[in-house]
């Protein structure tokens, strides 16, 4: 505690004077009847004397003149720590990715430091120590009034790359020239290029103090491996001594929909950790990015591209007895070459044709059935791949499914169309997929079939021997593609299938499957959508240039290359953060510096407007109960303390019993379980304090009714949490009365995740009630439905829990304004709003912290407003006539 105007405390020693002058009150008059002949009967000629003031009414007036002194006096919180130097101060701040994570307590830290500037009267320059998106090097502003620098520092926000020291030092040896300069340091704890220089260079301008927060250090999400069937992600970040929290990996789509997670232990002094993904490929195909749960940043987030698919790939041999023989099965090495990188499915054509298939590799097995051809036609020219070798049986009875017309017949050593001695690979064409992987010398030929010479022929060829005849082609099909291998899959024509060349090629081809046709040696790609330093893709800045692929590990991130997805819409390549990074480490100290936390400068409360308002009741206390004690008021008493109490009691909340019709609230339905219903009641409470604290609605405490019993048409929204007791006929029938009139019913099975254990049963329950309750058909809620941007701009809807799926209406219904009359979830949302009798949250979210519960909390205000103003933001009735009132 700490004051602006401490000598006003003097003041506090003229209180013995207040305490002589006040003692004293006149006494009250006394009531006398006024007969005309009795007016001089009891005069008395002794002179009357005050009587004394009551202790009590003499403590009330020194306490209403003492707080008037200390309020006068200025008391503010928090004003310990002094700031370095007398001067000019300049505030150094590391706005990199690593700061993003612990971006709100960094922004307080500086806030406090310009509170105590201010009241300093001290100059303020700010130098953020990464370059700005345009490419400009850190630079600081000349010293300002602290008002102006206080705008500035609004404008500074974390960048997806590692802070600029080198710039930043020669920028700040600017500040040497300011008499008694002092620099407030706020790092973000990461070594970078040229750090003892900076270092070097804070420590010559004047004394230092650095601020740092929380012992948790920066976190790194790492490009994940693909380990099997699994999808392996990893974490690095600077070992500490305790040990540290989980991390907590969120596996997500491109709509922001978690489709699973995973956790990452880490041990005292441990340096990152690793965890798997295991998902069918399906589901593992439908992956956009990982997200590290918890505060945002770039550093926890990895976008995925095709690298890290797994694409079904069938494989169909002539004799599928024999195709299996080691060393001279025709689907041997196949099998063995693809098992790691993508999802093998074997079996006769049709079946393998009838499941969702990337790839077809046919090994020597020609196509004569017209079922088959029939299939094998749909299949690419819906846009699969069809992967052909050759052998004796295609060499025979060629059929319509090849690239090229072959001449009858193969090739071999000794044969009538021969050479010589085996030839070896040419190097790949820079128009092939191939493009760039290196021919080893040990690849030899001595057999293939050959291609009919046409114009065409060179542009088909994606690989040729070293006398060019062809040795891989491809031609366009409807929109898929055949590929012809011309020799066989096994090692009986060519050494290819005993190389690491033959697992390249293979792992290219699947990946032109996805539309990926970007060899590493080709032009560079430019950047499509980039990552912000909270991790949130958006328009790349105005120096963002184009980069190659094999570039993307060694450049490291900054305004020309940020993290973000480069190349064209159909073959988007990930660029992450943590390509180009070095190792984690941690930065230089900065000699003779003195170290605090945030909270050693954090914001000040000013008190003294609070004490003066006490002093001003009192007085008014004090002058209610003087005119009290001189009998003004004695008559008048019950009157004032009526109209005192008339507002008290206008203000007090309706109980739940009156009509709710008066006020707009917020109901759930009552399961009969007391602490299923407490946490309704709670939650529902909760989230009305925080819509009327952050909304211009005004919603009363909520209600429990029970269906059938109560009318639930003063309601605009119900909370459902499902239970194991299933409802009666009578409550489904009221239930499905309320959402066809307009009503939405927002149903929890609270089973997501951990809380399976919380509540065995619901989803079952859930699906029993689909039976009686009028549910339309549902689809996932996703960020372009209205629900997600009807006050706040939402993509991810978490509870105490996240991770689970929320269902809406699929269908527009314009009988119901559009609106879903059902949202279905199992996050457990009433336990994420619920605060007890003195405001604090009983129940932790799992697993983003605080941060998941300001999501869940944005979440039922977007619900709320979702349910009182409908589908008014889709509504695109009036749109034109606004473009034509605009002018456009």
């Amino acid at each position: 505690m700490s004051f602006e105007t401490p000598w006003l405390l003097a003041a506090l020693a003229l209180l013995p004077v207040l305490w002589w002058l006040l003692r004293v009150t006149p006494q009250a008059p006394r009531r006398q009847s006024f007969p005309a002949l009795r007016l001089l009967l009891g005069l008395k000629p002794a002179e009357e004397s005050a009587a004394r003031t009551p202790l009590w009414l003499l403590a009330l007036r020194l306490l209403a003149a003492g707080l008037i002194i200390l309020g006068l006096a200025g008391p503010i919180s928090g004003g310990g720590g002094a700031l370095p130097g007398s001067g000019p101060l300049l505030l150094v701040i590391d706005n990199s990715w690593a700061a993003a994570a612990t971006w709100g307590a960094r922004r307080d830290a500086a806030e406090g430091v310009l509170d105590r500037a201010e009241r300093a009267g001290r100059p303020v320059a700010l130098l953020a120590t990464a370059p700005l998106p345009d490419g400009t090097p850190p630079r600081p502003t000349p010293p300002m009034p602290v008002a102006d620098a206080r705008a500035r520092l609004a404008a500074i926000v974390p960048e997806p790359w590692p802070p600029a020291r080198a710039e930043a030092a020669a920028a700040a040896l600017a500040a040497k020239s300011w008499p008694n300069a002092g620099i407030v340091y706020l790092p973000d704890g990461l070594a970078a290029p040229d750090d003892r220089a900076f270092a070097a260079a804070l420590a010559a301008i004047g004394p230092v103090l650095v601020l740092q927060g929380a012992p948790m250090p920066p976190r790194l999400l790492l490009a994940p491996r693909v380990a099997g069937e699994a999808l392996a992600v990893r974490l690095a970040q600077l070992p500490v001594a305790g040990p540290s929290p989980p991390a907590i990996v969120l596996a997500e789509t491109g709509d922001g929909r978690a489709l699973a997670q995973t956790a990452i232990t880490l041990g005292p002094g441990a340096a990152g950790g690793e965890a798997a993904f295991r998902l069918p490929p399906e589901i593992r195909n439908q992956l956009a990015r990982l997200v590290l749960a918890g505060p945002a940043s770039a550093g926890g987030v990895v976008l995925l591209d095709e690298r890290w698919r797994r694409r079904p790939v069938g494989l169909a041999a002539a004799d599928a007895i024999s195709a299996e023989v080691p060393l001279i099965g025709d689907l041997y090495y196949l099998r063995r070459a693809l098992s790691p990188y993508a999802e093998i499915r074997e079996g006769n054509l049709a079946d393998l044709l009838a499941r969702p298939l990337s790839v077809l590799i046919l090994a020597d097995r020609p196509i004569a059935d017209a079922d088959e051809a029939a299939a094998v036609a749909r299949f690419v020219d819906g846009g699969g791949v069809l992967v052909r070798f050759a052998g004796p049986r295609l060499a025979e009875h060629p059929d319509s499914f090849l690239p090229v017309r072959l001449i009858t017949g193969d090739r071999a050593i000794g044969g009538a169309m021969s050479w010589g001695q085996p030839a070896h690979l040419a190097p790949f064409p820079p128009t092939s997929p191939f493009a760039g992987l290196s021919v080893p010398d040990e690849v030899t030929v001595t057999r293939q079939v050959l291609a009919e010479p046409t114009a065409a022929l060179a542009g088909q060829t994606w690989a040729a021997l070293s006398d060019g005849t062809p040795m891989v082609t491809a031609a366009a099909r409807g929109a898929g593609r055949v590929v012809l291998f011309h020799v066989t899959a096994n090692a009986d024509w060519s050494d290819l299938p005993l190389s690491g060349l033959f697992i390249e090629m293979l792992r290219r081809i699947v990946g032109l499957s996805a539309g990926i046709a970007a060899p590493r040696d080709a032009a560079p790609l430019a950047p499509a959508e980039t990552l912000d330093g909270f991790g949130v893709l958006g328009p790349p800045g105005s120096s963002a240039r184009p980069l190659a692929v094999a570039a993307f590990l060694t450049t490291p991130p900054s305004p020309a290359f940020p993290p973000g997805l480069y190349g064209p819409e159909n073959a988007r390549v990930a660029r992450n953060l943590a390509d180009g990074l070095p190792p984690l480490a941690a930065e230089a100290a900065i000699a003779g510096a003195r170290v605090a936390d945030y909270g050693a400068l954090g914001r000040t409360r000013a008190f003294g407007p609070d004490l003066l308002a006490a002093a001003l009741a009192l007085f008014v206390l004090d002058l209610l109960l003087s005119l009290f004690l001189r009998g003004v008021l004695r008559a008048r008493w019950a009157a004032l303390a009526l109209l005192l109490a008339v507002p008290i009691a206008g203000r007090a909340e309706m109980p739940a019993s009156d009509n709710p019709a008066l006020q707009t609230r917020l109901a759930y339905v009552v399961t009969g379980d007391e602490d299923v219903d407490r946490v309704s009641r709670s939650g529902l409470a909760g989230l009305s304090d925080y819509v009327n604290e952050h909304t211009a609605a005004s919603l009363a405490a909520p209600t429990a009714v029970t269906p059938g019993s109560d009318d639930l048409s003063f309601y605009p929204l119900l909370y459902w949490p499902i239970t194991t007791a299933p409802p009666a006929a009578g409550e489904v029938a009221a239930l499905n009365d309320y959402m066809s009139h307009g009503g939405i019913i927002l149903i929890d099975t609270r089973d997501a995740d951990a809380g399976a254990a919380f509540n065995p049963g619901g989803a079952a329950m859930l699906r029993r009630l689909g039976a009686a309750l009028s549910i339309p058909p549902l689809a996932p809620l996703t960020v372009d439905h209205v629900l997600a941007r009807t006050f706040y701009l939402l993509r991810d809807f978490p509870g105490r829990y996240d991770g689970a799926t929320v269902w809406v209406q699929r269908d527009q219904d314009r009988s119901n304004d559009s609106v879903s009359p059902v949202i279905i979830g199992a996050n457990d949302w009433a336990a994420a709003w619920a605060t007890d009798a003195d405001g604090h949250h009983p129940y932790a979210v799992i697993p983003g912290g605080e941060r998941q519960r300001l999501l869940a909390y944005r979440f039922g205000v977007n619900l709320v407003m979702y349910a009182l103003t409908g589908n008014y933001k889709g509504d695109q009735v009036h749109v034109p006539a606004l473009l034509e009132r605009l002018g456009q």
